[in-house]
């Protein structure tokens, strides 16, 4: 499958190595086409890995990734046009960290708004699946990383969307509990998870932990 990957740090560079790795072909996209994190990313993984400008890869991919820093994200969706996203999964694992104060974060967006809603709201022909962002990018694309069972979620307005991201978590990246939070608005709960796991990374001294639901 052709797959863009919106961004190119550490959440870009980890998800697209995991797609090449499983076979599929990457285009990672960014402000320039001559971005010199992306180039290296591509040098680095072979004949199936290529990069762009989010317009390349978007157009390029037939799911997109949103890797982006997500104070940049609808910005970085605009760049990437309307018309190369039109009828496609968008997986958004960005969150709205606000580093603009310093450490920890804060949220440009909450309680009755989230990023995911922003980005399916501004992109109504797109079909946005909120995941992975509640857990750091060496554990979305390897789960086993921890011991255990625990759990990952989705969040969309797109039932057969929200089924492929599940399809993608599960039989790609290795996740055995995906819990469904219902539609788009379930994003704001997802992303405010993001405060309490940054200061739980600063006391467990590692950012490789995530939750287990139990009842």
């Amino acid at each position: 499958m052709k797959i863009g990957v919106l961004g190119t740090g550490m959440v870009g560079h980890a998800i697209g190595a995991k797609l090449i790795q499983l076979g599929h072909e990457v285009k990672m996209g960014s402000r320039t086409a001559t971005n010199e994190k992306a180039a290296g990313w591509a040098k680095a993984n072979g004949a199936n890995a290529s990069h762009g400008t989010f317009t390349d890869a978007a157009a390029f991919g037939e799911i997109v990734f949103n890797c982006t820093h997500g104070v940049a994200s609808l910005e970085a969706l605009k760049q990437a046009g309307a018309q190369n996203l039109k009828g496609k999964i968008l997986i958004d694992i960005s969150d709205p960290l606000d580093f603009s104060k310093g450490m920890p974060p804060s949220l440009s967006v909450c309680n009755t708004d989230s990023l995911g809603e922003q980005i399916q709201k501004a992109f109504p022909d797109m079909k946005v699946v909120k995941t992975l962002n509640t857990v750091n990018c060496n554990v979305m694309v390897n789960p086993s990383l921890l011991s255990g069972d625990h759990d990952i979620f989705v969040a969309g307005n797109d039932a057969g969307a929200k089924a492929k991201a599940t399809e993608i978590l599960k039989s790609w990246f290795g996740w055995k509990s995906v819990i469904d939070l219902g539609d788009i608005t379930g994003a704001r709960a997802l992303e405010m998870w993001l405060p309490l796991w940054v200061r739980l990374m600063g006391v467990m001294k590692t950012p490789n932990f995530n939750l287990k639901i139990v009842k």
